[in-house]
């Protein structure tokens, strides 16, 4: 059984975010069991020094299969997708442009919509940052821009739901404290059958029971 880590409690804006999630609903895609263990201060959870053996940035998510360890969400992601062909599938073209998704939205998009949610979420009461929003926010909406007009007329990036599907949605929840993916009907429709996903739903709420 894998297990995943995730944090004990996190600030209010980032519940429902942390990049566990990723994992918990790919797992969720691809029928594998698994187990959270919490990092954090509460009674019970690993401490967040202990966890650094694991993960030596001290973020979440990590998993443990067996013997194996992993970090970083999208690599995770990448590793449960190779157990489901729901995920992943194994025709070669397909298999890459579902990999070629998983890196646009890991880099193209989350570069951009992650520098923005810093600015707003971390730094909103310093003046550098509300000069630096204009050119940020910019930035984020010429790729939705373009990542709409590649879901013009379909219902997911590949062509099935896929794991770059799980990393894509992801990537636009963090705009929610936002109207820019609203902005946007072809992206706003996308995230929305996405989101209504029953694996999703389960992730999400494994997630914000921990937080309760």
């Amino acid at each position: 059984m894998i297990t995943c880590y995730a944090f004990d409690a996190v600030p209010p804006f980032a519940q429902g975010l942390v990049r566990d999630l990723r994992v918990r609903w790919a797992l969720e895609e691809a029928g594998l069991p698994y187990r959270i263990a919490l990092v954090g201060e509460r009674p019970g959870s690993m401490s967040r020094s202990e966890y650094r053996r694991l993960q030596p940035f001290g973020q979440i998510p990590a998993i443990e299969d067996g013997d194996f360890r992993l970090f970083e969400s999208g690599a995770i992601v990448h590793y449960v997708a190779e157990c489901s062909p729901a995920l992943l599938p194994a025709q070669p073209a397909a298999r890459a442009r579902v990999i070629q998704w998983m890196y646009a939205a890991l880099n193209t998009i989350e570069l951009p919509v992650q520098q923005l949610a810093a600015l707003d979420l971390f730094y909103s009461d310093q003046p550098w940052a509300r000069d630096s929003r204009p050119v940020a926010e910019q930035a984020v909406q010429g790729r939705l821009g373009e990542l709409a007009a590649c879901l013009a007329g379909r219902e997911h990036l590949a062509d099935h739901f896929s794991a770059a599907d799980v990393l894509m949605t992801s990537v636009l929840r963090i705009l929610r404290h936002t109207g820019l993916v609203a902005g946007h009907p072809a992206l706003s429709a996308y995230q929305q059958r996405c989101e209504a996903r029953p694996a999703f739903a389960r992730a999400l709420a494994g997630q914000m029971a921990a937080f309760e």
